[in-house]
């Protein structure tokens, strides 16, 4: 295994639930076990629609690393809580409007690291890092990321859909604020997470995943809260606002149809 940042190993445990593998069944993907499709089924029975969400944020990642590295020049990304890979890939998109583009993929899922590594055996402007991504200090002092990403030049730090598994005492807006402190001016902040306006839906949500991962979860929130993550940055436009509105590529473009929860954020730049 490689290191964690925390110099701890973690082990699969096909008896309970991932995060990262009940996306990569909601997004039609084979790595996976009959507890995560199991978990993501009984969310289904709740809120319907969270699989078209799940592609919805897909297309949002897919969408802000082509715009941010075709209209602002962004050449490195660091993707917390990257999640299994997929169809079009971040270090994909990125190296199709400049080979060069250094990404480093941050999840603490073993099988992420195995499929990861599998990936890209012969990319090396790519590197997969098994971590908790609260590990910021160990995450920067890293291998992978001091030869991949230089501080000197803007560097895109990615929280798509992963700040919802982080608790209120491990203070999420604290962990991106402290990651911002390390980037130069001019890099930017891309962050989404699930929200709902329906306080029981939330608190229904959030017991069953805490339950079910067995504690690596956080919280669903609300917008007011998602905003504050935000806080001393400049949002780019359209704002903050339900992902699949945000810079859509035609306005026939998927549009998240229900709203018994939504993933909500934007992408802000470094001052």
């Amino acid at each position: 295994m490689a290191e964690t940042g925390e110099g701890t190993s973690y082990d699969i445990d096909v008896n309970v639930p991932s995060v990262a593998r009940m996306y990569d069944y909601a997004l039609g993907g084979k790595d996976n076990y009959a507890v995560d499709r199991q978990a993501f089924d009984q969310i289904e029975t709740t809120a319907p629609s969270t699989r078209p969400l799940a592609l919805n944020n897909r297309r949002f990642l897919g969408r802000v690393v082509r715009i941010l590295a075709e209209d602002y020049g962004v050449r490195q990304f660091i993707d917390h809580g990257s999640g299994l890979p997929t169809q079009d890939n971040v270090h994909q998109i990125a190296q199709r409007v400049d080979p060069t583009a250094g990404v480093v993929y941050i999840d603490n899922d073993p099988i992420v690291l195995a499929h990861g590594r599998a990936l890209l055996e012969e990319n090396d402007r790519t590197a997969v890092i098994q971590a908790d991504m609260r590990a910021t200090d160990a995450i920067f002092a890293s291998e992978e990321v001091t030869r991949l990403i230089d501080l000197s030049e803007p560097v895109a730090a990615l929280f798509v859909s992963v700040l919802h598994c982080i608790p209120d005492a491990d203070d999420p807006a604290g962990l991106v604020a402290r990651v911002a402190e390390r980037l130069p001016s001019g890099s930017f902040l891309v962050v989404n997470q699930l929200v709902s306006k329906d306080a029981a839906l939330r608190q229904e949500m959030t017991d069953f995943m805490l339950t079910s991962t067995q504690g690596n979860w956080g919280r669903v929130r609300q917008e007011h809260e998602v905003r504050r993550f935000f806080d001393g940055f400049e949002i780019l436009d359209p704002g903050l606002v339900e992902i699949s509105t945000w810079r859509p590529d035609t306005d026939l473009g998927p549009k998240q149809q229900t709203d018994e929860w939504i993933e909500f954020g934007g992408v802000a730049r470094v001052p």
